[in-house]
């Protein structure tokens, strides 16, 4: 007995399926449809398109079609929605309803949007392709930024550097290199000091050290500095420094002419500067 797909390859088979078929010209789906002029086939081509959409969302589905049949596939059907949309567009021009306005949503099997990039949209195990899922994975949140007042409570005296010397280790490492430099300074100086000497240039008349205490030296305030504490450091004043007395005579004399200003005449303040300069005062 012969097999089923021989017996449909026989002469009697394909005449028979010519005689059937005899009258009957399939229609074909326009490239364009800008092509179609009448709403009910232009209905009927949308309707089409969305059955092959269909079946190829379903087929897509199964992950192990491999990952070329499956880029295929999503290919295809982001084809045929771009063309279901030229239709919907058509469709609305000849009068009929706003099929991208009212139309459902591209859901997937979750009942999520499906989710695309610039248009292009991806379905079912074309998700989870090398390079795809990257896409669709989110962001992590930037950590939220401190407040002012979150900033200020970990600033203390330490934020400014008062307490770098209390840990022992700097100070010491500081007096070293101050050694240090002095020692070159000096040195450097007695060098230059040395060849100016060579050269026969006259020696250059040594600065007086101001800070210098002679013993002679005393007054009033240094007697009652030494009456203090033994072994305090004394504070010499190199400028003149006006004793409790004249302070006191320097007040009097300023409340003396505010009350003058304030409640004496322009006549009467003449006189008294003219009797002032004639006694001396």
């Amino acid at each position: 007995m012969a097999r089923n797909a021989e017996k449909a390859m026989t002469a009697l088979a394909r005449f028979r399926q010519a005689q059937l078929e005899e009258g009957k010209v399939k229609e074909r789906r326009p490239f364009l449809a800008s092509e179609c002029n009448e709403l009910p086939k232009a209905e009927k081509w949308r309707r089409q398109i969305i059955g092959e959409i269909s079946k190829k969302v379903a087929q897509i589905q199964n992950a192990g079609l491999g990952e070329f049949r499956i880029r295929d596939l999503n290919d295809e059907i982001n084809k045929l929605l771009r063309e279901k949309g030229h239709w919907e567009f058509r469709i609305k021009e000849l009068g009929g309803p706003d099929y991208a306005r009212i139309g459902p949503r591209m859901l997937d099997h979750e009942g999520k949007e499906v989710p695309g990039n610039r248009g292009y949209k991806y379905f079912g195990a074309a998700k989870d392709l090398p390079g795809v899922r990257e896409l669709f994975e989110k962001e992590p949140l930037p950590p939220p930024r401190k407040t002012r007042a979150e900033l200020m409570k970990a600033i203390d005296a330490e934020y400014y550097g008062y307490r770098d010397e209390d840990d022992g280790i700097l100070e010491p490492l500081e007096q070293e290199h101050e050694r240090k430099v002095i020692a070159e300074a000096v040195e450097k100086w007695k060098m230059e000091r040395e060849a100016r000497l060579a050269r026969g240039e006259e020696e250059e008349e040594e600065e007086v050290n101001i800070y210098a205490v002679n013993d002679d030296e005393s007054d009033e305030d240094g007697a009652k500095e030494k009456d203090g504490e033994e072994g305090q450091q004394k504070f010499i004043a190199h400028v003149p420094v006006p004793s409790q007395q004249e302070i006191e005579e320097a007040l009097v004399r300023r409340k003396k002419m505010e009350l003058l200003q304030k409640y004496a005449s322009e006549t009467l303040m003449a006189q008294s500067e003219e009797a002032k300069t004639l006694l001396g005062l």
